[in-house]
């Protein structure tokens, strides 16, 4: 997927999931000018300003856009959307699927307060996080959509590794369900010559965490990543966004099954800031 300018680059596509901001919005516009791949982003119509902007944004390239509302993350909602692809773009046209889907529950396995998980909250939060993935790699599969040599990317952050946070335990167990998918799926699409494989990188600002976090929240976390992280400043998402267009090219062909590591190590002093003297 090394050539932008080859025939058959020109008509491979990107389908992503989960792109009106932050780091799906940010990965379209990577990989919309490296390696050059046409883009079918979805989003569920929240940021319907910012849907817009990223649609004029990209057509400027002079590549082939679609932005389109509707559900990738629940089983209806991709079958609805696989139609849209297939409309869109024709047979064996997906270059590249990148998995951004956002859509969990925090909270508490047991409440003293009434609040415990509902039933309900699981069945979102790992249809959105880990499920649609699994779903989306065989709908592509079934309906021949998936181009030659194909890249299947799921997101994921530190939460599924032995990292804990104290509200984020649904999240953290659909991320290692996430995980898995990918290492089974990397078995079963190697040997059709395509490649799946799961990036995992550090917290990064986006839109939608800064509305819901506030400016002082983020100045507080900004702040302790500095001191956690040994490069002492967080990732951006461009940084995030760049690295997906490597993984895109040839040279990274050998990547398959893997958690690919983009945290900048910023857990490895973790222990060190909890354990040292004032």
């Amino acid at each position: 997927m090394s050539d932008p300018n080859s025939p058959e680059q020109r008509e491979r596509w990107a389908l992503i999931l989960g792109a009106s901001t932050g780091t799906g919005a940010a990965i379209a516009r990577a990989v919309i000018r490296d390696p050059g791949l046409h883009i079918f982003a979805i989003h569920r119509g929240h940021y319907p300003d910012e849907a817009r902007h990223l649609e004029d944004e990209l057509r400027a390239t002079g590549r082939r856009v679609v932005i389109h509302v509707g559900d990738a993350g629940h089983p209806d909602g991709i079958r609805e959307c696989a139609e849209a692809v297939r409309s869109a773009m024709g047979p064996r046209a997906v270059g590249l699927l990148v998995h951004s889907i956002s859509g969990a529950s925090i909270g508490h396995f047991l409440s003293t307060r009434g609040d415990a998980f509902h039933p309900r909250q699981f069945e979102k939060t790992f249809n959105y996080l880990a499920h649609s993935f699994a779903y989306w790699a065989q709908t592509l599969h079934e309906q021949d959509l998936l181009a030659p040599r194909a890249r299947l990317l799921g997101l994921t952050n530190a939460l599924h590794d032995d990292n804990m946070l104290h509200n984020c335990g649904l999240i953290a167990a659909a991320k290692a369900a996430l995980q898995t998918y990918v290492r089974y799926l990397a078995v079963e699409f190697g040997r059709l010559g395509h490649r799946v494989n799961l990036l995992q990188f550090g917290t990064v600002v986006t839109p939608a965490l800064q509305t819901v976090l506030g400016p002082q929240a983020i100045q507080r976390m900004e702040a302790l990543h500095r001191e956690m992280i040994p490069a002492g400043r967080m990732c951006t998402l461009d940084e995030v966004a760049r690295f997906v267009s490597v993984l895109t090219h040839e040279e990274a062909e050998w990547f398959n099954g893997a958690t690919i590591d983009f945290m900048g190590g910023m857990t490895l002093r973790l222990f060190d800031m909890v354990l040292r003297p004032d």
